[in-house]
């Protein structure tokens, strides 16, 4: 009985493999029109899906760290004195739940405010030398649930004109983030339906073209697998190449977004694009090459019968 040596089985298997690939770059260009409609149909699904994961991460990144600077700016009369101050900044020490009070006076929050506003202090310019902003005292919270509770009994205090807290502001936006996460979901799942279905026609084409040549091959012994696999490796290289166009688009696209809220809104906490945009890639490139996947194994199952 002959035996074959560890090398020319490692050789053999390449030249399989190499096999494998041939015939689907072959079937892919025989079929030019309809892989392009399938990698058109991945990227612009993954194009879509990047883009919502984009929006809803950000936006769950902005509302957990605006969450975890919420505080109570409590906003002080003008014609209050030094002792008087002080009084309204112990008792709302004494609140239930307060951990921590700082006093901001008139001045430090101008100069606050300046800082935020950056190259465009200009604006402050027809202020002159009057400050318009009140002293106010900066009130945390052992929990987020306390904020409004505080708010309003410091609100009621002698000396307190009014009190600001963005509370509303953060649930609004984990509503937001809420609807777009359940609308890109049902648009993500038809969409990446529609991309499986058009790689399955795709592969369909191609196993109909090649039915007398796969009938043969059946006859002279060659194994199912043998067969599937150039057209499962076709089905991948789609799902592959339209997730490749749509990570290169969002890397571009997140770069330049990213360089332009630096730019104008420093203060907006935005993803890092890395690694953020790398684990994203990885991502997107295995959802394509598994849609391919099974675009391919669906199209298989159906018509290997020949």
């Amino acid at each position: 009985m002959p035996v074959t040596s560890g090398k020319g089985y490692t050789v053999m298997k390449i030249r399989t493999v190499e096999y494998f690939v041939r015939e689907a770059v072959s079937s892919l260009r025989h079929n030019g029109l309809m892989s392009i409609a399938s990698v058109s149909t991945v990227a612009l699904s993954l194009l879509i899906l990047g883009l919502f994961l984009i929006l809803v991460l950000n936006l769950n990144n902005m509302a957990s760290v605006l969450e975890s600077q919420v505080q109570i700016s409590v906003y002080l009369h003008d014609n209050l004195n030094d002792r008087e101050i002080r009084e309204i900044g112990t008792r709302i020490t004494k609140l239930p739940g307060v951990t921590q009070v700082t006093f901001v006076s008139r001045d430090e929050a101008l100069q606050r405010f300046k800082q935020r506003l950056g190259e465009q202090q200009g604006l402050l310019a027809a202020l002159g030398d009057n400050n318009p902003l009140p002293n106010s005292f900066e009130v945390k919270v052992d929990q987020p649930e306390r904020v409004k509770q505080v708010a309003q009994a410091a609100g009621q205090l002698k000396g307190v004109e009014n009190t600001r807290f963005g509370q509303e502001i953060i649930e609004q936006l984990f509503n937001l983030t809420k609807m777009v996460r359940i609308f890109g979901f049902v648009l993500i799942i038809f969409l990446a339906l529609a991309a499986t279905f058009i790689i399955s026609n795709t592969i369909r084409i191609t196993v109909f073209a090649r039915r007398k040549e796969i009938a043969i091959m059946k006859y002279v012994g060659a194994t199912d697998w043998f067969i599937r696999w150039p057209f499962l490796i076709e089905g991948m290289i789609l799902g592959f190449g339209g997730a490749l166009i749509a990570v290169l688009l969002l890397s571009r696209a997140y770069g330049a977004l990213a360089a332009e809220v630096y730019a104008s809104l420093a203060f907006m906490p935005l993803i890092p694009k890395y690694p953020f945009i790398t684990n994203l890639s990885i991502v997107l490139l295995l959802v394509g090459t598994s849609i391919g996947a099974l675009g391919s194994t669906i199209s298989l199952r159906r018509f290997m019968k020949v």
